[in-house]
């Protein structure tokens, strides 16, 4: 029989893919991993926020930035405004508080959007490791090392595993989708 440990593994690596991905989508809550994608320009290179600071919940809408170096809090509050989030940033002498507006309807039904996007991305990305594993069956048994039976229970199991792993990406963007509309 065939061995599915490495299409499993490309599921898996996919699917925490759409979850970080889902993860960049904001919410009506602050959550510190809106705050992942953010650059900082720390003695003249360009780091991840998390590099320079600590990111903590002060309430449902606001984020804190402490920096661990306190001549950093104008460079953590200029890359936060320079990355676009649709936030309000403000800095005191202890660091940076990001407050995130409620959101709209309009802008709702354009992280649904997004949403339903970045899961038509994964799925196709599920499809291209079943294409390539559907290949790989297909070149076995045209070699002579599989029979045509074991060719087509390899073919079964194969879509067993992509339908769990579009079955997961499904709940994964369900889930997302109702915490939008909360």
């Amino acid at each position: 029989m065939y061995d599915f440990k490495k299409l499993s593994k490309e599921i898996e690596v996919t699917t925490e893919h759409f979850k970080n991905e889902l993860a960049s989508i904001r919410t009506g809550r602050a959550a510190p991993a809106l705050l992942d994608a953010v650059r900082v320009d720390s003695y003249g290179t360009k780091v991840p926020l998390n590099q320079v600071g600590s990111v903590t919940i002060e309430d449902a809408r606001s984020l804190r930035v402490t920096p661990w170096e306190v001549d950093a809090v104008n460079q953590i509050r200029q890359a936060i405004s320079d990355a676009n989030l649709g936030v309000s940033v403000s800095s005191d002498g202890k660091g940076v508080r990001v407050t995130f507006p409620e959101l709209t309807s309009d802008r709702r039904t354009q992280l649904i959007k997004l949403t339903n996007t970045k899961l038509e991305e994964a799925r196709i990305a599920v499809r291209k490791h079943r294409e390539n594993v559907w290949d790989d069956i297909q070149k076995i048994q045209k070699a002579g090392d599989m029979s045509e039976d074991d060719k087509f229970r390899a073919k079964d199991e194969m879509e067993k595993l992509i339908k769990a792993g579009n079955d997961a990406l499904e709940k994964l963007a369900e889930k997302k989708e109702i915490e939008l509309n909360a």
